[in-house]
C-alpha cells in the first residue's frame, strides 16, 4: 500500500515534467494550469519528503529526479543579471506596460507611475475611452505626448504613449484583440518597431484563439529593424508558444535580470496562485539593466518596467 501511495503522487509530477519538457500542453484546462509549473516544483521537493517518510526508496528517488529537472527549467529566470547590448552600447529606452482591467485602473495611479519612472514608452491594455480622457486629464499628454492609440469599450482596447515621435504602422496578420503598433527612432540609436500586445486569455472555449493570437504576434526580425514588445500575452515562459515567440530572437527583459518569477497577475487577490503573464519582450541585440513590478490600484495586473539599452546607431 505504501508503495502504491508514494508512486501515485509521482506518477502526476512525471507527466506534469513530461508536458512542460516537450510543450505538449493541448486545450483546456492544461494550457492554463501549465503556468503554475514554479509551484509544481514545491509539489514534487513535498513528494520526495512523502516518499521517503513511507520508506520508498525508489519513488522518492524518482520524485527527485523530476524535481531536479523541473528546477533546471524554471530557475534559470532567476538567475540572470544586468546585460549589455550587441557592440557598442546606443541610448537606453525605458518601457512600462500596464493592463488597466477595463478601464478600472487608477488612471491617477499610472501617470504618478509615469512620473517617477520616466519611461519612453508607455504600453496600456484594456484601454477604454473614458480611460484615455482621465490619463490625459491626470496630466499623460504632457509627459508622453506622442501616441498610437485604439481605445474600445471594456477589454479590446490598447494603446501606445510615447515622449519619442511616433509614426502608426500595421502589425502583420489578424487577431481577436488589436495590437498598437508603431515606429519610433530614438536619438542615437537605430530604428525601432514598437508594439503594445494583449493576447486573448486561454479560457475553457478560447484556448484555439488563444494559441492563434500568439501565433501571429510579430515574431523578431534579427537581421532588420530592433522590434520591442510589451504587454499582457496571458501566457508564461512555461507555455511552449511563448517560448517559440521569443525563440526568433526576442528575450525576456525579467528572466533576462533575474526576474522573471515575479508575478504580474493576479494584484491583491490570493486566488489562483500568482503567474507570470505580462512582459517586454526585447530584441535578442539589446541589453536589459533593470525591471520591475509595479501595483495600481483598480487593475488586476500589475505594471511592468524594464530599462533596456539599445545597440549605436550604425549609418
Amino acid at each position: 500500500m505504501r508503495r502504491v501511495l508514494a508512486w501515485l503522487l509521482v506518477v502526476p509530477i512525471g507527466a506534469w515534467v513530461v508536458v512542460r519538457l516537450f510543450g505538449l500542453e493541448r486545450g483546456f484546462p492544461m494550457v492554463p494550469l501549465v503556468a503554475f509549473t514554479p509551484l509544481v516544483v514545491l509539489g514534487a521537493v513535498a513528494v520526495i519528503a512523502v516518499a521517503a517518510l513511507l520508506r520508498q526508496r525508489a519513488a522518492a528517488a524518482a520524485a527527485a529526479v523530476l524535481a531536479i529537472v523541473l528546477v533546471v527549467l524554471v530557475a534559470p529566470r532567476a538567475l540572470g543579471g544586468p546585460s549589455d547590448p550587441d557592440g557598442p552600447a546606443g541610448p537606453r529606452l525605458r518601457v512600462l506596460s500596464a493592463n488597466m482591467h477595463f478601464g478600472f485602473g487608477s488612471a491617477d495611479a499610472l501617470v504618478a507611475l509615469a512620473r517617477r519612472l520616466r519611461p519612453d514608452v508607455l504600453a496600456v491594455q484594456e484601454l477604454t475611452p473614458s480611460l484615455a480622457r482621465d490619463l490625459d486629464a491626470a496630466g499623460l499628454a504632457e509627459l508622453l505626448p506622442e501616441r498610437v492609440i485604439y481605445p474600445e469599450p471594456r477589454g479590446p482596447g490598447i494603446g501606445l504613449y510615447a515622449r519619442i515621435p511616433l509614426t502608426r504602422a500595421t502589425a502583420p496578420g489578424t487577431r481577436r484583440n488589436p495590437l498598437a503598433f508603431a515606429i519610433a527612432r530614438p536619438a542615437g540609436g537605430p530604428v525601432v518597431e514598437l508594439g503594445s500586445v494583449h493576447v486573448t486569455p486561454p479560457y475553457s472555449n478560447q484556448v484555439a484563439v488563444w494559441r492563434a493570437d500568439l501565433r501571429v504576434v510579430p515574431q523578431a526580425t534579427p537581421s532588420s529593424r530592433i522590434r520591442i514588445l510589451a504587454g499582457d500575452f496571458n501566457a508564461t515562459l512555461d507555455h511552449a508558444e511563448l517560448r517559440r515567440l521569443i525563440d526568433s530572437g526576442y528575450v525576456d527583459a525579467a528572466a533576462e535580470v533575474g526576474a522573471g518569477l515575479r508575478a504580474t497577475w493576479p494584484n491583491a487577490r490570493r486566488l489562483p496562485p500568482p503567474v507570470t503573464i505580462d512582459h517586454v519582450l526585447a530584441d535578442a541585440r539589446c541589453g536589459v539593466q533593470e525591471f520591475s513590478v509595479q501595483a495600481i490600484p483598480g487593475t488586476d495586473h500589475r505594471a511592468v518596467f524594464a530599462e533596456l539599452v539599445l545597440p549605436r546607431e550604425t549609418r
